[in-house]
């Protein structure tokens, strides 16, 4: 029964019977006596008992759903409000729990076709960077090299300390373009390139594990890049914000799923809000339907980063889903990782 009709019953039950009293042998003299006034007073406290009562119950379902309104993430989807009540609060909750599907997929193609175009362009920056700056630096090294054979002995020095510095540049250049576009993901495969990655962010200071085993289940090319992007930039906030000198990389298979995690042992995230890069790994796990969850390590020591990306289910081809991605763009130009590399 709608609220309206809960309350309409209630206020018209109480009428009826005051008129039904008024026509009857009742009376109420005057002025009023003590037993007459406690009758009275009586059956107007049942009705506004009655009232407060039904009011009650009937606003519950509104008050679930202004908590759950409040309280709404599209980047951290949960569970919907339940569908109960009155039909109007029912329908209320219905109408906003759809509302509320939408707008998540809505995000979700947005979000999936501006990350297409940023990977696209990300792609022509690495491919520019190799091809273009890549080789005009190879080349001043090799005229470098041809200068220095023939220069004063009392230049030579500086001659060194100019090819070491171009080989420095070069060197980090490439490293550069190996981030933008992870070629080894897609050479030899996640396992390999979690591995490469924990090798390259282990530098002075900070020694970066990795526990990954070699036979893990297929996963979709979208799935693979979401799980290498999101451990790519848990280390570099380990690297840039925590002043941490221990991390590890945990890729394990689970019952129904596949579980990364990224653990330091620094300051941790504190009272700091999200930033750019955690707002962007919230984002590509949305894309292949993953859980993320980012918190304190063991001890309230340092930061855990998990993920979990279910798998296919039993008999499809995971390379057979439906990519989360405009088609076209190959495995790795999925989802770019957020460089800047903030918390």
């Amino acid at each position: 029964m709608s609220l309206f009709w809960r309350i309409f019953s209630l206020n018209a039950a109480g009428l009826v019977l005051a008129t039904a009293l008024l026509l009857g042998p009742v009376t109420v003299s005057t002025p009023v006596l003590p037993h007459e006034a406690l009758i009275l007073l009586g059956g107007l406290a049942a009705l506004l008992v009655g009232n407060a009562v039904v009011l009650r119950v009937g606003l519950v379902p509104l008050r679930r759903l202004g908590r759950a309104m409040s309280t709404a993430d599209l980047l951290r989807p949960g569970a919907r409000p339940e569908v109960s009540g009155p039909a109007e609060a029912a329908e209320l909750i219905a109408t906003y729990n759809t509302m509320l599907d939408r707008l998540q997929a809505e995000r979700a193609a947005g979000a999936g076709h501006a990350l297409h175009a940023q990977e696209r362009e990300r792609h022509r920056i690495a491919r520019e960077l190799h091809d273009e700056v890549g080789q005009t630096l190879t080349a001043v090294l090799l005229q470098l090299k041809r200068v220095a054979d023939r220069v004063p002995a009392d230049l030579r020095d500086e001659v060194s300390q100019t090819q070491e510095a171009t080989r420095a540049g070069l060197d980090e250049i490439r490293r550069i373009a190996r981030r933008l576009r992870p070629g080894v993901l897609e050479e030899l495969g996640l396992a390999s390139a979690l591995r490469s990655l924990a090798a390259e962010f282990t530098h002075h200071g900070l020694t970066v594990r990795h526990h990954v085993p070699g036979d893990l289940p297929p996963l979709s090319p979208e799935a693979e890049l979401v799980i290498y992007r999101v451990a790519q930039e848990g280390l570099t906030n380990t690297a840039r914000h925590s002043a941490a000198d221990r991390a590890e990389i945990t890729l394990r298979r689970l019952p129904d799923a596949v579980g990364l995690l990224v653990r330091d042992n620094g300051t941790g995230l504190g009272d700091a809000p999200e930033g750019a890069g955690l707002a962007g790994m919230r984002e590509r796990a949305l894309l292949v339907g993953a859980e993320l969850s980012v918190g304190p390590g063991p001890g309230a020591r340092g930061t855990d980063v998990r993920l979990r990306v279910p798998l296919a289910p039993a008999g499809t081809d995971p390379h057979a889903r439906v990519p989360a991605l405009p088609a076209g763009t190959g495995a790795h130009a999925r989802v770019p990782p957020d460089t800047g590399g903030h918390r």
